[in-house]
């Protein structure tokens, strides 16, 4: 199997590469990964598969043409039955390649893919519906999918993204971690956290967070916001200016990329996404539910898929900083027992839907759909199932928020 992306740096679209990459060895094949290269091939060998350098991080269109030679001499010398790309530039190669080789082409469409200024760029997006079978990530994603563009329903398959629920598990972060992070963030004793991961970009909501932070009248509240600026001081200025402006700095702290995000959300009592644009799936919530944590997100994009509302957390309208705010009063003034139930119902939500294994085992059934002539596996959920609420997780408002 020969998967096609950019590059290999931190992101979702390597991790699903990488893991997918691992499951193909676990399951007795050859897994080949062309890319320019990052810091994440080592891991990739360490799986046992085999990287090959190309310059597919290119958009020049000669660039592509020509990596759709060099593709296609790869697929014939090494045997490749299956060609599955996961971005544009490097899939329009991979198209060609794997059409002049007559092997099977699968993509998997990450994310919504701006149009451009008056759709110019949607010709260029459309390659990611030229495959065989094309993997959304979410029902979102596959609804933006049927919208957007013109192809065969049939061919879309839903496959939610995983995460590692053996990293992702509260059994197995130690004291000693929580307690380095506390100390290194300076954490009280007993005083609640809130905390949202994401990098820092205006569309993550960040200021959202802060603004319902003053609404909540709370000052025993600690907010951590985890995430690099990637450059971006201007923003990371802008929020510290906006805290001290709604007398919140002092409970606001800007985090850097942590080391150890499970430890992270080990240490935090709520969860928050607050991203004003649609998540094409958004790892947080999913993440935050596997380490039995109450996770509040916006109503839109696929975290309705991925939240059990009024059993796990609570959906709230995206970019309502007063919603959030009454949302994070209802979390944090829950008692042991009700957080109890809610730890036990996300754990076990995360583990059946939205685990590594359950990513890899669907998209292996895709590969089987082509290559063998099975049968198509069963969508999963369009929506989780809502529960009636643990006392003090969710309710009426909850439910409004969906």
């Amino acid at each position: 199997m020969l998967q096609v992306l950019p590059e290999l740096v931190t992101g979702g679209v390597e991790r699903g590469t990488v893991d997918m990459a691992a499951a193909l060895v676990a399951a007795g094949w050859r897994a080949v990964v062309a890319s320019a290269g990052g810091p994440m091939v080592r891991e990739l060998e360490r799986a046992g598969a085999d990287h090959i350098t190309l310059p597919l991080k290119t958009k020049n269109p000669l660039a592509i043409r020509r990596n759709a030679r060099t593709l296609t001499e790869l697929i014939e010398r090494e045997g490749v039955w299956l060609v599955h790309a996961r971005s544009r530039a490097p899939a329009w190669s991979a198209l060609w390649a794997a059409r002049r080789a007559g092997v099977p082409f699968v993509t998997t469409f990450h994310g919504t893919y701006t149009p451009g200024p008056f759709g110019v760029k949607l010709a260029y997006n459309k390659v990611m519906t030229q495959g065989d079978r094309v993997i959304a990530i979410s029902h979102f994603i596959a609804d933006h999918i049927r919208a957007t563009y013109e192809m065969d329903d049939s061919l879309i398959r839903v496959v939610h993204r995983g995460i590692d629920i053996d990293v992702f598990n509260p059994d197995r972060v130690s004291a000693e971690r929580m307690i380095r992070l506390c100390t290194r963030w300076r954490l009280a004793d007993g005083a609640p956290v809130v905390m949202l991961p994401g990098r820092l970009t205006r569309w993550k909501g960040q200021s959202v967070l802060i603004e319902a932070l003053a609404r909540l009248k709370r000052r025993d509240v600690r907010c951590l916001l985890v995430g690099s600026d990637q450059g971006r001081v201007g923003y990371r200025d802008s929020l510290i200016a906006l805290a001290r402006k709604r007398g919140v700095a002092d409970q606001v702290h800007i985090v850097d990329d942590c080391d150890d995000m499970a430890a992270a959300y080990m240490v935090t009592d709520v969860v928050v996404s607050a991203s004003t644009d649609p998540e094409a799936f958004g790892r947080v919530v999913a993440e935050g539910q596997a380490m039995g944590r109450p996770v509040i997100a916006p109503a839109h994009g696929a975290a309705p898929e991925i939240l059990k509302t009024g059993a796990t957390g609570w959906l709230v309208p995206p970019g309502d900083a007063e919603a959030l705010a009454e949302a994070l009063d209802q979390a944090l003034s829950m008692d042991e027992a009700s957080r109890q139930s809610v730890a036990e119902a996300a754990i076990d939500h995360v583990r059946r839907c939205f685990s590594k294994q359950s990513m890899t085992e669907r998209t292996l059934a895709v590969y089987g759909e082509l290559l063998f002539d099975l049968p198509p596996l069963d969508p999963p959920p369009l929506r989780a199932v809502t529960e009636g609420p643990a006392e003090g997780a969710g309710g009426d408002d909850a439910r409004e928020g969906a």
